[in-house]
């Protein structure tokens, strides 16, 4: 059991660092030295667990301050054919493996960056070339992310023609002046635009992805935001608390002048979100996670999040991009000129990687799952052996005793005030990492 709850519990003010749990082990425990564990993995047996696909885009007309990901601006055409023309080779390098081989992609996912940066012919060619590896014609969903400036109408036409069932369209605020405090490409006439295009389309998934608490948010801003996504009518939401990590634009510049980045504080962004999970539930929406909400359960779902979080396999492609095989966690050459230089050598570009124990697995499918508000444990404990309400009782008990929390066996639900703190909540369950050299 662990001990970590209070040394994980996020500050009132919003500090700089990263709070959103995304994977356990936290990535900081992955290592160089476990390369050669992910490489016997890929040349394993395959495993039982679905199989999903991630393609990782890195390009953006202008880098969002708040942003952390591995992204570029300032390319060339050129830049970005020999890009994607690597994404093809590093497909087709992976497809070959043992573990890989033959099997049916469950789920695609084209993030970024900005997936809809590319043209229409580079769009083209790369889905072509990743077909000639992996089909998806089977998949369940292909979820591809777009930012509105770099739209067109014949550019959303041929994202469905090329096999997206899913767009998600990173609106984040429909204020002009916040989207360019912040630092975004678009402004919310293109956002407008973008979505009619989208909705003409008539994809099986759209969905709109917000931000609460970004630089110069008033209540009175957010509330108008959340009016103007409803009357959108997206198939879902998604709505991210605003963070501040350390590799941001934001941060290093109140670093280097030395004050502080004036955002919302947590339990403000927590209000926002709240109500407006009150809006969208009083408009039919029912909350699917910590952070989605969906216009109809019965018939729109999220397989990319839902597979990942139940421990499926997923080859990654891409500068930096994170992958799980066989029970290995990897990541992919974190700089594009060393991952060209990997996959044009015939190389698997993979940087580093983490063994995880099966213990760890199970802790890993325990805190995102409850990034859903409910947790079933009797599939965890069917999966692993282990009954995570007996494993994590004094867990769960100081988590009643908040009133964030319920046990009904099988599952644990979340209160509406877990669900919105939920991240806050899940190191509790992490342990300490070992010791050095172990």
């Amino acid at each position: 059991m662990s001990d970590t709850a209070d040394r994980d519990a996020i500050p009132a003010t919003t500090q700089p660092g990263s709070y959103f749990v995304s994977n356990y082990p936290p990535f900081d425990r992955w290592h160089a030295g476990a390369v050669p564990e992910v490489l016997a993995a890929f040349a394993g047996p395959p495993t039982a667990e679905a199989l999903g696909l991630y393609a990782h885009i890195p390009y953006c007309r202008k880098r969002c301050k708040f942003c952390y990901f591995r992204v570029y601006t300032d390319v060339t055409a050129g830049d970005v054919e020999r890009y994607t023309e690597a994404l093809v080779r590093e497909a087709a390098l992976v497809a070959a493996q043992p573990a890989v081989r033959d099997r049916i992609l469950r789920y695609v996912y084209f993030g970024g960056g900005t997936p809809s940066f590319l043209s229409v012919r580079q769009l083209e060619r790369l889905v072509d070339g990743l077909h000639r590896s992996f089909g998806w014609d089977d998949a369940e969903e292909v979820t591809f992310e777009c930012e509105p400036g770099t739209l067109s109408e014949p550019k959303v036409r041929a994202l469905k023609s090329l096999g997206m069932t899913r767009i998600s369209l990173g609106v984040e605020n429909f204020d002009d002046v916040i989207l360019e405090a912040n630092g975004r490409a678009h402004l919310s006439a293109e956002i407008l635009r973008a979505w009619e295009w989208i909705r003409r389309a008539g994809f099986p998934n759209t969905n709109i992805d917000l931000i609460a608490g970004m630089l110069g948010e008033t209540t009175e801003s957010w509330q108008a935001t959340i009016e103007k996504t409803l009357a959108l009518e997206p198939d879902s939401v998604t709505i991210y608390q605003m963070e501040l990590p350390f590799n941001t634009v934001f941060v290093r510049d109140a670093k280097h002048g030395g004050g502080t980045v004036p955002v919302a504080d947590w339990p403000t962004k927590r209000a926002w979100v709240d109500w407006a999970f009150d809006r969208f539930t009083q408009a039919g929406y029912a909350i699917s996670s910590g952070y989605t909400l969906v216009r109809d359960p019965a018939r729109v779902h999220f397989r990319y999040r839902d597979m990942l979080w139940e421990g499926s396999d997923l080859v990654a492609l891409g500068v930096a991009s994170f992958g799980h095989v066989g029970g290995v966690h990897y990541q992919n050459e974190t700089h594009q000129a060393d991952y060209l230089d990997a996959v044009e050598a015939g190389r698997l570009p993979i940087v580093r990687g983490l063994r995880p124990t099966r213990r760890e697995l199970l802790i890993r499918e325990l805190v995102l799952g409850l990034k859903r508000g409910r947790l079933d444990t009797g599939r965890l404990e069917r999966k692993f052996g282990i009954d995570p309400l007996v494993e994590w009782a004094r867990e769960w008990e100081s988590l009643e005793a908040e009133g964030v929390a319920e046990r009904r066996p099988p599952e644990v639900r979340l209160s509406r005030e877990g669900i919105l703190r939920v991240d806050s909540l899940l190191p509790r369950f992490f342990e300490a990492p070992p010791p050095v050299g172990a």
